[in-house]
């Protein structure tokens, strides 16, 4: 007979959790750094017409969002199908737009109040009436950079 027996039990060894705390961290920060948070909730239809040429704003910081366009489906209810402008998350009318880039500009640092963008995303059904209205607003304010958000794509103008 041998002198060496073989184990009968077959069992497998139990797997060390040690390190479990350490990957579910780094998948935690991970996660925490790599994740943009939103800014606002959209309210408005916002199908931005198309341009063949644009540019793309570099710096984020330095731009202030102001949407307009119908009411979502959600909000046609209270507030109607009539063009409305949007100003972080709430409706606001056309004169609430010169408040709302001086409290931006006072947000800011002071080197960037004086190079902040004001970028409009606009549906591309709204009248360009209120177009009209929210930049003699910020003309009142002295926000005279102005950006019109627009996707890629081939403009072409319908004509009856």
């Amino acid at each position: 007979m041998s002198k060496f027996k073989k184990k009968k039990g077959g069992e497998l060894p139990v797997i060390s959790t040690a390190s479990l705390p350490d990957i579910v961290f780094m998948l935690l920060f991970f996660f925490m750094v790599a994740t943009v948070m939103r800014d606002s909730t959209l309210m408005v239809k916002n199908k931005l017409p198309a341009a063949d040429q644009i540019q793309k704003l570099d710096k984020k910081d330095r731009v202030m969002y102001i949407y307009a366009g119908e009411p979502s489906s959600r909000y046609t209810d209270k507030y109607g199908s009539q063009p409305r402008i949007q100003l972080n998350d709430k409706f606001a009318t056309v004169s609430e737009v010169a408040a709302f880039v001086l409290a931006e500009r006072a947000t800011k640092r002071q080197e960037l109040q004086n190079v902040l963008t004001t970028s409009l995303k606009v549906d591309g059904d709204t009248k360009m009436g209120l177009i009209t209205d929210i930049k003699q607003e910020l003309r009142k304010v002295n926000a005279l950079k102005i950006n019109y958000t627009t996707r890629i794509g081939n403009y072409t103008q319908n004509r009856d």
